[in-house]
């Protein structure tokens, strides 16, 4: 229909990534375009496809490779997003700033760039982090909760959880629910997620949650023209991200901005 064969492999898991790459490479394809799991271990995949001739174009997520042994890549800055909530962070919330951090995949790009702004706060004496957790592997909602409800259970005193996903912030607030306690707009703990999901952005017009950055996933079609067009950029290009507060949020900007299915107006507790 369109031209060409696309073949996919859709895995959180970084092997079934690699053991799907080096299939794809076996298969002659014309260009393999990855967003890796974890950051690290690429190089002889990335190598065996530049001695095949595959043209490589890593998209989202960015991997620790030396650039020559990919052609392009359509990335978003994971540090300038974990600056956008950290700065957000810094300017809205009264000291002192407790934090509970609640990390996603470790070792993927999205995790490292999005901790790293809040580690240097840290260390810079800015905020404090209290607790320290992850939702794991699948960026589990069901990990988010017990993450937060171990630092209730350990009587942690936080007024802001930064959680690094959408799915993980509303496992965090389930938990603030199940406790009594406050949050959003008017009351005790803040709530920062990341992605844009409609959901999330609702939440957070709704002063439910008070803030959300985005990380813009529309770069299929983007690649694709770039394919087509035979004009493909050497090197990285990031994409234009923003970050939207209950004091800022529009419709517009849910429509515009937002990814997935559109709940509508109000508070999304599921």
């Amino acid at each position: 229909k369109n031209g060409y064969d696309g073949k996919q492999t859709n895995t959180a898991d970084n092997s079934e990534q690699m053991a799907a790459a080096r299939g794809y490479i076996r298969d002659g394809v014309d260009y393999l375009l990855i967003s890796a799991a974890n950051a690290s271990g690429w190089d002889d995949v990335l190598q065996s496809a530049k001695r095949a001739g595959v043209r490589v174009i890593l998209f989202d997520r960015e991997i620790d490779t030396d650039p020559s042994n990919y052609e392009a890549a359509l990335l978003s800055d994971m540090y300038f997003e974990g600056d956008l909530a950290v700065d957000w962070v810094l300017n809205n919330v009264p000291e002192p700033i407790n934090l509970v951090l609640i990390r996603g995949q470790m070792g993927s790009a999205a995790e490292i760039g999005r901790s790293a702004a809040v580690l240097k706060a840290e260390k810079e004496g800015k905020l404090n982090i209290v607790a320290d957790g992850t939702g794991g592997d699948t960026w589990s909602l069901e990990e988010a909760r017990k993450v937060v409800e171990a630092a209730i259970a350990a009587k942690k005193d936080f007024n802001v959880i930064y959680a690094q996903n959408d799915g993980m912030a509303q496992g965090a607030v389930q938990a603030l629910r199940a406790a009594g306690i406050s949050h959003g707009k008017d009351g005790k703990v803040k709530i920062i997620g990341f992605d844009f999901n409609r959901f999330a952005l609702r939440n957070v017009q709704a002063g439910y949650w008070d803030a959300d950055v985005q990380c813009n996933p529309r770069q299929a079609s983007e690649i694709e023209k770039w394919i087509r067009s035979g004009n493909i950029p050497k090197g990285i290009v990031y994409q234009q991200e923003i970050v939207l507060s209950t004091d800022t949020i529009t419709d517009e900007d849910i429509e515009k901005h937002g990814i997935n299915v559109d709940p509508g107006k109000g508070v999304i507790t599921r």
